[in-house]
């Protein structure tokens, strides 16, 4: 009887042990706001279409009116924001129910979104006003604005390039024009002009010392941030969209809308001393691909098509892994942080280590599993010392 009561005990103590640890081994799911596995595209049917990574589909859409042209996303994944120049807004929007916190009535059609680095200055400009206005990202409320002289086509945000920079050092600005780039600093002084040929457009700035800018004469050149002359022109003859970047690699993928597919150039600097061919490879795609997002682990790319799909890529092993329907005329697209954060980052697209404490959940259940494991062998370890003494006794009795 004894025997058998050990036996049950041993059998139901493995099976709470087994149960603790899966829970401890298995990763968490976070669904919360647009952290980690959600992506935003912005221009979809009704608004914003919301994909679930890990299911590989639409799960639901964040009403927004105003034609929105571009979505941001703060670095916890809380807030988006989103550009409405239909409207003549940008508004602020809690992530998980869609409800709008805030917004700015501005001028001049609002069509693009930079964030700064430490995430607490949200520019925004358009094409139908010469001037960038720097808003509160928590209130809406405008700070300043800068004066370009020239109807804005793009927009991005780069670490300070003088020697004596330090994490604290303004950002730059850098808004591109009818004929020319203009940098700013985050007070709103101008720090100068970069010419270019054929018109600027769409600008991208991965972490370096280089930007990425298409022009309206259907090339691509690389502009050095410290100098701000133009290094090189890297392609030539596509229609270029919007691009994004590989936080790992530094690598800039390119959509050329002409061509139905993604350039994917090696950087380059000023200092280069052998400038690679670019692009370095192509992705095709099904479709006329009007913008890029790249995962910040470099594992995963979202083409928004110009037919109202969304195509999702395994960037290592080069194929597509599905393509889903959004509907409307997407295009731009952003993906969350992996893992999301909990304080300001140093960049908004950066992984960076947090220093909140530990949570409980698990260490509970650490303790337990480690107690009912050592329950667990103290009744193994009994069973079979009685085991044996019973069959001492036998041989002893023979």
């Amino acid at each position: 009887m004894i025997s058998r009561l050990r036996r049950y005990m041993f059998m139901c103590c493995l099976s709470i042990l087994l149960f603790c640890l899966v829970g401890c081994l298995a990763r968490p799911a976070y669904a919360d706001g647009g952290a980690p596995q959600l992506a935003y595209v912005a221009g979809s049917a009704q608004g914003i279409s919301v994909i679930d990574i890990a299911q590989r589909r639409v799960v639901r859409t964040i009403p927004l009116a105003g034609h929105p042209s571009a979505v941001l996303l703060s670095p916890d994944g809380q807030t988006l924001y989103g550009a409405q120049p239909g409207l003549g807004r940008v508004a602020a929007i809690n992530a998980k129910t869609g409800k709008v916190v805030c917004a700015a009535s501005l001028a001049g059609q609002p069509s693009l979104l930079a964030l700064s680095l430490d995430a607490t200055v949200l520019y925004a400009a358009g094409q139908g006003s010469t001037r960038v206005s720097a808003l509160n990202p928590t209130t809406c409320a405008l700070e300043r604005t800068f004066e370009t002289h020239e109807p804005v086509y793009g927009l991005a945000v780069a670490a300070s390039t003088a020697v004596n920079a330090t994490p604290s050092t303004p950002n730059q600005i850098w808004a591109t024009g009818s004929a020319q780039i203009t940098v700013f600093d985050a007070t709103g002084q101008l720090l100068g002009a970069v010419p270019v040929a054929g018109g600027p457009q769409n600008i991208s700035i991965p972490g370096g010392f280089t930007a990425y800018v298409t022009t309206r004469q259907h090339t691509l050149l690389a502009v050095d941030l410290e100098t701000r002359k133009v290094i090189r022109t890297l392609l030539s003859g596509g229609e270029f969209g919007r691009m994004d970047f590989d936080e790992t690699t530094g690598e800039v993928y390119v959509p050329d809308e002409q061509r139905d597919r993604l350039d994917v150039l090696t950087p380059v600097t000023i200092n280069t001393a052998v400038m690679p061919r670019e692009p370095a490879r192509i992705l095709p795609v099904s479709g006329s691909p009007q913008a890029v997002a790249i995962t910040n682990d470099g594992q995963l790319g979202f083409v928004a098509l110009s037919n109202g799909q969304v195509v999702m890529l395994d960037l290592p092993g080069r194929a597509v892994i599905t393509t889903l329907t959004v509907g409307g005329t997407p295009h731009f697209i952003i993906t969350g942080l992996y893992p999301p954060t909990t304080s300001t980052p140093a960049r908004p697209r950066q992984p960076v280590l947090s220093s909140s404490p530990l949570p409980i959940f698990p260490i509970v259940i650490s303790v337990l599993a480690g107690g009912l494991l050592l329950v667990t062998l103290w009744l193994l370890w009994g069973f079979s010392r009685r085991g044996s003494g019973g069959q001492l006794s036998k041989r002893q009795r023979l």
